[in-house]
């Protein structure tokens, strides 16, 4: 009797010490450092290692291009301009011209014309002069709100003279006028054109520039 207990007893011992360290056994490493554990926005971060279209779109995007204060107030001002005063004064002018020599002369300002809005923060500027001599000076500025580009300006002399009309004029007004006398008038049709802001700026001269038919 007693052998049998002793055997049993030992069974029991030798069970106990092989089941702890089966409880005590740990997950396998390579589990334990998946990617499961980790949170998921940073797996949203990037797809394949490459960046999203967001961060992408940042970086293609170009500068802002600075907006200069002065042609911002010029701007806000539209269709008023600076010199609007000076419509009908006799004084003495200078009109600028890329590429050329800059106009000085006195005389008086005719007429000016700029839109109402800027398109993007671009607009035009027409203006007809009158010398003391009898010349019209005819001038159109390209300019914008924005430091870069730079203001464009552009102005041609009428002399009625005929030996001092421009080339470029008596062609251009020969071919549509034929055999009629050029005259200022047709010389400013010839340098602004009929598009809306031209149109706008004969509306305010005493001339008639609209074509009479019967």
């Amino acid at each position: 009797m007693l052998v049998e207990c002793g055997v049993n007893l030992m069974s029991a011992e030798h069970t106990e010490e092989v089941a702890e360290p089966q409880a005590a056994a740990k997950p396998p490493e390579s589990v334990a450092g998946s990617n499961s554990d980790k949170p998921r926005n940073e797996a949203a971060d990037t797809h394949n290692g490459k960046p999203n279209d967001a961060d992408q779109e940042k970086e293609a995007a170009p500068p802002a291009t600075p907006v200069s204060p002065v042609k911002l107030r010029a701007q806000s001002r539209l269709p008023a301009l600076d010199d609007d005063a000076d419509v009908g004064v006799q004084k003495e002018h200078t009109v600028t011209r890329d590429g050329k020599a800059d106009l000085l002369f006195t005389g008086e300002l005719l007429a000016s014309a700029a839109p109402a809005t800027a398109l993007k923060g671009h607009w035009q500027e027409f203006r007809i002069y009158q010398t003391n001599g009898g010349k019209h000076v005819f001038s159109k500025a390209s300019r914008s709100v924005f430091e870069e580009p730079v203001d464009t300006y552009e102005a041609e002399v009428f002399d009625p003279a005929p030996n001092s009309v421009p080339s470029h004029l008596i062609r251009s007004v020969r071919e549509i006028a034929r055999a009629k006398p050029l005259t200022w008038m047709d010389a400013a049709v010839s340098f602004f054109g009929y598009d809306p802001l031209a149109k706008a700026l004969y509306r305010k001269l005493s001339a008639k520039f609209e074509e009479q038919i019967s």
